[in-house]
């Protein structure tokens, strides 16, 4: 369990670096969850860096053309290559090194690639996976706000279950998206690369300590930060980060991180504070009735019982 007080003394945000990297003047909505996100992974990432981002929210706020609000090396790539492209370039400098070609120093050059949930879960994951399963020395983030906000709000696999959006309508014939939310951290934890974890807004020092444990791993490295999208979810500008705290408390978005296989909660809430004021908060739930929030409910408590077991497990 990561101890913020150790790792980063009292007044940690003094010891952060004062760089911003992803800059202020981009085109975020107010509140916008990803944004605060990129700040975070910016001042994580260091100026040698190369940032490989999916079309998505993030890509269409930071580079309104002839602009960019980042002030690393950084290519927009199509949804499903994102992966890909990163590995490439990982490939590409590695060959560069081998045939002597001399970079401004001999530090690490961080490979990052960048996309949301759709642009991760559903049409990158592909390319996702045959990255890890290569081994590429590269980190992968997604910023999962739920949804495919950028293009409409429409249903991705990130979606939860419940949720209305455009594509998965709340009426009297559904009560909005009917499938699960994609376990996708598991599925990196399946491909055996040394480094998977989950990372919060509302957490913001374990956030930024994840991002450094996963790029200085020798190997592939998985982040996935819960964002939320105060537009697709219809809730107020400035409840973002009281959303992240209370998903991470009632047990909706488990904070862990995995290494060569082993499971650690990076934050254990303890008995877990029930979601039905988690849900009433936003728009996207105001359809579901009672009995539905309850199973809900129960769905949660049974898959973090089931992440906390197998971690005590693991311990002995």
């Amino acid at each position: 369990m990561i101890d913020m007080k150790k790792d980063f003394g009292i007044y940690s945000a003094r010891l952060l670096p004062q760089e911003e990297l992803f800059t202020p003047g981009h085109r975020a909505c107010q509140g916008c969850g990803p944004a605060v996100a990129l700040r975070l992974i910016g001042k994580a990432l260091g100026r040698n860096s190369v940032i490989v981002n999916a079309t998505g929210c993030m890509e269409i706020v930071a580079s309104p053309y002839p602009h960019s609000a980042w002030k690393v090396p950084w290519m927009h790539v199509a949804f499903e290559n994102t992966a890909a492209v990163a590995s490439g370039i990982e490939a590409g400098i590695k060959v560069l090194r081998r045939k002597g070609r001399h970079f401004t120093d001999d530090r690490k050059i961080n490979i990052l690639a960048l996309a949301g949930d759709g642009g991760t879960m559903d049409i990158g994951v592909q390319a996702l996976s045959g990255a890890m399963e290569r081994g590429h020395d590269m980190m992968y983030i997604c910023y999962d706000n739920e949804a495919y906000m950028n293009t409409g709000i429409q249903r991705s696999s990130g979606t939860p279950m419940g949720a209305s959006t455009t594509t998965s309508p709340a009426g009297k014939a559904s009560l909005g998206q009917k499938t699960w939310k994609k376990d996708l951290p598991a599925i990196m934890v399946a491909h055996h690369i040394p480094y998977v974890a989950t990372a919060s807004l509302a957490h913001p020092f374990d956030l930024y300590a994840k991002v450094k444990k996963g790029l200085e791993i020798d190997g592939p490295a998985y982040v996935h930060i819960f964002a939320p999208c105060p537009t697709g979810w219809r809730c107020a500008a400035d409840m973002t980060i009281r959303l992240c705290e209370m998903a991470v408390n009632t047990g909706i978005f488990p904070l862990y991180e995995v290494i060569d296989g082993k499971y650690t909660l990076s934050f254990d809430p303890g008995e877990l504070a029930p979601i039905k004021e988690y849900v009433r908060l936003q728009g996207r739930f105001r359809h579901l009735p009672d009995e539905e929030v309850e199973r809900l409910q129960e769905r949660i408590h049974e898959n973090f019982y089931d992440l906390r077991t197998m971690i005590q497990c693991q311990g002995r």
